[in-house]
């Protein structure tokens, strides 16, 4: 993950992130859950399950880069036939090809378990001192 961005940004720019991933994953949950309860075909599972899990990781921020390349390829599939409210399937698909881009900030699992790391060397003088 290190290799796919070079910084995790924090401060204002990683509240940016955060709020994009809480947004983008928020409304994903919401959309899967409203159309698994009414759901009456069953070929449309898969993409709401899909949808459901993608949503959770955004939120955790827990593999970004590969769950918002799955949610812009996902979600434009589902705008290319041209439901009745296209916008919805537009922004999310944009909002998941920015994430996968930019990367997941600096709160998220991802920083934590892929981020930059401090490094302490101790001191050359304890060294010369047990000697």
């Amino acid at each position: 993950m290190q290799r796919l961005f070079s910084t995790f940004p924090n401060g204002l720019p990683g509240l940016g992130l955060l709020l994009q991933r809480l947004i983008a994953g928020t409304v994903l949950v919401d959309y899967a859950i409203v159309h698994l309860r009414a759901l009456t075909d069953p070929a449309t599972l898969a993409p709401q399950l899909i949808a459901l899990g993608a949503g959770i990781l955004l939120i955790a921020g827990l593999w970004t880069p590969l769950v918002g390349l799955l949610v812009a390829i996902v979600e434009f599939w589902a705008f290319v036939p041209g439901p009745a409210d296209p916008w919805v399937p537009l922004l999310l698909a944009t909002l998941g090809a920015s994430l996968a881009l930019i990367g997941p900030g600096a709160w998220s699992i991802d920083a934590r378990l892929f981020g930059r790391k401090q490094i302490s060397v101790p001191s050359r003088q304890g060294i010369a001192d047990s000697d």
